[in-house]
């Protein structure tokens, strides 16, 4: 078989000649010195790119004895080593830009755009290899030491050129469920998401928050009004992420979520007195009130903290002892003096809406759990379906249904003969999981087993709950493991084969939280969940789930054990086929899950090959997403090794 034209490598690259020369030979240096120290004054990098961060700055620091060498010793540089100092400069630059992104650039763009973050520090590692191959040495009188060192450095870029993309899978389908969520769905089941989400990108606090505000700004006034589809997830995630930590979001984003730089805007004034401001939305204080720690808030911004479910003061992050709010009548004084003397006229907030009639008042909460446990049917019907209803309302509802032995009252009722009450039932625990204190509760009480019976033999809508309420439980590892021993993976395959539109996706996404765990990859597909997602991939009604379905495939294919069932050349060409006429994005997916097969096994990458892949590899390469030319160009580099 022809072998197909591939690019070129960086070994292919030609030697630089020599010509004009920008800098003088002590000048060059300098520079690269200056270059390389400015890059290690960054020290602290965003979490997703952490790793390969310092990873480069450590190949930076190696390199420093080399330039130190040339600097005290400033030989006369030949046209040959200039040109690979030069080069090696420019490696370097794009080192630091790149080390400066990752420390100051928004979490967010970082995790969204990861797979192309991670190829430009491919790139710049092929940069450095490439300047360093050939480095004349003896022309340049360093010493044997420093010689053996950046070449032992050189080998590691040249083994870090071929190691495969270690993308965090977990933080990517996490993202995906979030922004594909949509508005009109009426649980509240991904808060559990975003917690995890919050913690991973490190957006938890509101120093963090206001400096990924700034970090996005400068993003969306660097882009100048392009990519604006990118840039509306950007905004609306973090107005996701303020509203978990209790930001009020309209005050904080300045208006509605919109893709300009002054969506980002706050007031301008700098001589506003720090005091004067609420913590929380930075704004001056109109009703400034007192909270157990101290500190002083505006009441609604305080009020909105404390209805989530918080119990800590937001700027000290001490407990609270208690949750009483005093009015601050001498900073309010002060305030409106300040304002009178230089003009600025308050801004005026509506007062808070009215609780709507039809909600319970809180002190029914513990006589509602209590009928749960009534002998009259009727009474426990009823306060299932009051409870479902409080338990979706607020965090504050959920702390009190859970305080009043909520929990145990309810898994006692997931048994019930009558599938409605096991309805209401199951997503009364679905609402109340979104804590993550509950999650434990609701496993240590005994619920998995009782809620895997209801994704068995429940109603559709029970089912669906079932299967999101696994999901949700499985946000805590040790959940992962007992949902598995449980019996809970084959039942939800079965609902991905056979449920409901809805159960269906509930299910996926179930199934792909559970199958992060290795024992679980092997229950799934002992379960049958490898021709599931077949028909998923055949069934063209179903192309909004493809893409889950193949995130599924590649935590599958990674176990050996799993191999078997997955690694068959009919898969493969479905593979070949999709990145011939699937989406951008499934092209990138079913490229990720071929990968990962070619590398275990080479001969379904020769057959993915005689299947007509490299034709679109080429074209893949050129001009695909930028995940998909990594994931093509990494085929096609293995694919060398196929001949």
């Amino acid at each position: 078989m022809p072998q197909p034209a591939l690019p070129p490598s960086s070994s292919d690259i030609p030697e630089p000649s020599g010509g004009g020369r920008e800098l003088d030979d002590e000048d060059l240096v300098e520079e690269l010195l200056t270059t390389v120290n400015s890059a290690r004054a960054y020290a602290d990098f965003r979490r997703t790119q952490r790793k390969e961060c310092h990873s480069l700055l450590r190949w930076l620091q190696l390199v420093l004895p080399l330039l130190e060498e040339l600097r005290d010793s400033s030989p006369r540089l030949t046209d040959n080593a200039y040109a690979r100092l030069a080069l090696l400069g420019r490696a370097f630059a794009a080192a630091r830009r790149l080390l400066r992104s990752c420390h100051d650039g928004s979490k967010i763009f970082l995790a969204l755009e990861s797979e192309a973050v991670l190829g430009r520090f491919r790139t710049v590692y092929e940069k450095m290899n490439s300047a360093l191959d050939g480095m004349p040495y003896a022309e340049l009188g360093v010493s044997d030491e420093v010689m053996e060192q950046v070449e032992l450095m050189n080998a590691q870029l040249t083994r870090c050129k071929k190691r495969r993309d270690t993308q965090d899978i977990e933080l990517a389908m996490d993202l995906m469920v979030i922004l594909q969520k949509k508005e009109d769905d009426e649980r509240g089941s991904d808060g559990a998401i975003l917690d995890r989400l919050a913690s991973k990108l490190e957006l938890q606090t509101l120093p963090d928050l206001r400096a990924e505000t700034v970090a996005i700004k400068k993003l969306i006034n660097e882009r100048n009004g392009q990519h604006p589809d990118s840039t509306k997830q950007i905004v609306e995630l973090l107005s996701k992420f303020k509203a978990v930590a209790g930001v009020d979001e309209k005050n904080v984003l300045g208006g509605e979520v919109a893709v300009t730089a002054k969506s980002l805007d706050k007031c301008p004034s700098l001589m506003i007195p720090d005091d004067f401001l609420c913590p929380i939305t930075l704004e001056i204080m109109t009703d400034p009130v007192i909270v157990a720690s101290g500190q002083s808030y505006e009441r609604r911004s305080i009020q909105r903290w404390l209805d989530s479910g918080e119990r800590t003061c937001p700027k000290t992050r001490q407990p609270l002892a208690h949750l009483s709010l005093a009015p601050n009548y001498a900073l309010k004084n002060l305030i409106l003096q300040w304002c009178e003397k230089h003009k600025v006229e308050l801004q005026n907030r509506e007062p808070e809406p009215e609780p709507i009639d039809d909600n319970r008042p809180k002190e029914d909460i513990p006589s509602l759990v209590e009928a749960l446990s009534s002998i009259h049917p009727d009474v426990q019907r009823k306060a299932a379906k009051k409870i479902r209803v409080l338990s979706k309302e607020s965090p504050e509802n959920r702390t009190l249904i859970a305080h009043n032995s909520g929990i145990p009252a309810l898994i006692g009722l997931l048994a019930y003969p009558d599938k409605k009450v096991q309805e209401n039932t199951v997503t009364s625990l679905l609402n109340l999981s979104i804590d993550k204190g509950n999650k434990l509760l609701i496993t240590k009480g005994g619920a998995i087993p009782l809620i895997v019976e209801i994704l068995r033999n429940g109603s559709p809508e029970g089912q669906e709950n079932s299967a999101a309420t696994l999901f949700s439980l499985s946000m805590l590892d040790e959940n992962k493991a007992a949902i598995g021993t449980l019996g809970g993976i084959a039942p939800l395959v079965e609902l991905l084969a056979n449920g409901t539109v809805r159960g269906k996706k509930d299910a996926a996404t179930a199934i792909f939280n559970l199958v992060l765990n290795q024992q679980n990859k092997l229950r799934a597909v002992q379960a049958g969940i490898v021709p599931a997602l077949t028909k998923i991939i055949d069934d063209g009604s179903q192309l909004a789930m493809v893409d889950e379905a193949l995130s599924i495939f590649l935590l599958l294919s990674s176990h050996p054990g799993c191999l078997g069932e997955v690694g068959t050349t009919a898969f493969v060409e479905k593979l070949v086929q999709l990145i011939k006429e699937g989406t951008p994005k499934n092209k990138e997916c079913a490229l990720s899950v071929l990968l990962e097969l070619g590398s275990k096994k080479q001969p379904l990458l020769v057959h993915a090959l005689r299947f007509g892949l490299h034709e679109h590899l080429s074209i893949i390469a050129r001009t695909g997403t930028s995940r998909a030319q990594r994931k093509a160009n990494s085929l096609i580099q293995l694919a060398k090794k196929c001949y």
